[in-house]
């Protein structure tokens, strides 16, 4: 299933690529960490590697590797404000359990 944008995400992302200068898309990742087990990697791509899994939504490039593809499969990003605190909200259909602050999960 492919990784997809919300409008906002992807327009608060062109934004931001264009506010930078440079970057190719939005690379998306995981890493074993937090009280759950897996955290979010989210990052500025400037390059593509060979194994890297490329998905276009709306008008944005996700970047993802092999590895961390297995746990973000088919999750949609979007990009919300709560009160005074902003960031992207990864609407991940893998997840069985994440903890309380929402930092880690694990599939």
């Amino acid at each position: 299933m492919p990784i997809t944008l919300t409008e906002k995400a992807a327009n608060y992302v062109q934004k931001s690529l264009t506010k930078r200068g440079k970057g190719l898309g939005l690379r998306l990742g995981v890493k074993t960490t937090g009280c759950s087990g897996m955290a979010y990697i989210i990052e500025y791509a400037d390059h593509i590697e060979a194994p890297d899994q490329v998905f276009d939504s709306q008008g944005v490039k996700i970047i993802v590797d092999p590895k961390s593809l297995v746990y973000i499969d088919g999750t949609e990003l979007d990009y919300t404000r709560e009160g005074l605190n902003e960031g992207f909200k990864f609407n991940n259909p893998n997840v069985k359990n994440q903890c309380g602050c929402g930092e880690s999960f694990n599939t």
